[in-house]
């Protein structure tokens, strides 16, 4: 199957001007021209659901580029280490709010920020201490 652009933006609710900078970025480039007109087979459907992948995990268009011209095995393995301790560090801030956030509504103070855990648990992070450690000890 073959799209023209317009077709393939649509495809994943994308404006069109968003591919043409992919293709200035070196991300993506048709298969071919017709009378002008982008074509894009069904890899390039792959290459741009790997582009929103790889954003919605932290990479920038850059990094991205980075990662698909790697020239060998080993580096696109160095790339993808580096952006998985970024994702991993970023899953641990969400989990502490998640905590936090819970924490909060099912806290029985009148006003959760009066509440000597949560207070104690913000304070745990600002410390850098393990939130698990910090609820095992009220």
């Amino acid at each position: 199957m073959e799209y023209r652009i317009g077709e393939l933006a649509a495809r994943f609710g994308l404006a069109t001007h968003v591919l043409r900078h992919w293709e200035e970025m070196g991300l993506l480039s048709p298969a071919r021209r017709v009378a002008g007109r982008r074509v894009y087979g069904p890899a390039h459907v792959t290459r741009v659901a790997e582009i929103l992948l790889g954003k919605d995990a932290g990479f920038s268009l850059e990094q991205l580029r980075e990662l698909f011209t790697a020239p060998d095995r080993d580096r696109r393995r160095e790339v993808l280490r580096g952006q998985l301790a970024q994702v991993r560090a970023r899953m641990a801030r969400l989990a502490l709010s998640q905590t936090l956030l819970e924490h909060g509504l099912r806290c029985r103070h009148p006003d959760y920020q009066s509440c000597p855990r949560f207070q104690a648990m913000v304070l745990a992070r600002l410390d850098g201490v393990d939130l698990a450690e910090s609820l095992d000890h009220p």
